[in-house]
């Protein structure tokens, strides 16, 4: 993709994601990002594209380069207003132990956050945001 702007797919289903898509919808003050669920049809064709394999969670795009588990947050968090990025300390945590807190997290999000039944659909505010 050569647009200037990120793309988060995210587990429309998901609770967790669901809530971190609202989260970053009312920081995102410039509007960086374009959303998309895994289970669309687009969501679907970026993964193919960027051969990103048998991932659920929140993935980001950016610069033709796509990002998984915790360094997609990281790169999330950057985008962020600035009392945010204090996040980005999480840097200077061997990423080991980063992907296995994230691991834990996405393996069990299910069972702590839930489930929906269907997709998230995005507000009439919020479309232009969602491929």
């Amino acid at each position: 993709m050569k647009d200037q702007r990120g793309i988060i797919l995210f587990d429309g289903v998901c609770n967790l994601c669901n809530k971190g898509v609202d989260f970053i919808i009312k920081r995102d003050q410039n509007k960086y990002y374009y959303f998309c669920s895994i289970q669309s049809e687009k969501g679907q064709k970026l993964m193919e594209t960027y051969a990103i394999g048998d991932v659920d969670s929140m993935i980001v795009i950016e610069n033709d380069q796509a990002y998984t588990h915790s360094d997609a947050v990281l790169k999330i968090v950057r985008k962020l207003p600035l009392r945010w990025r204090v996040l980005l300390l999480a840097y200077v945590i061997p990423r080991s132990w980063r992907e296995k807190l994230y691991q834990l997290i996405a393996k069990h999000r299910y069972r702590f956050f839930g489930k929906a039944s269907a997709c998230r659909l995005p507000t009439a505010e919020e479309r232009a945001q969602f491929l």
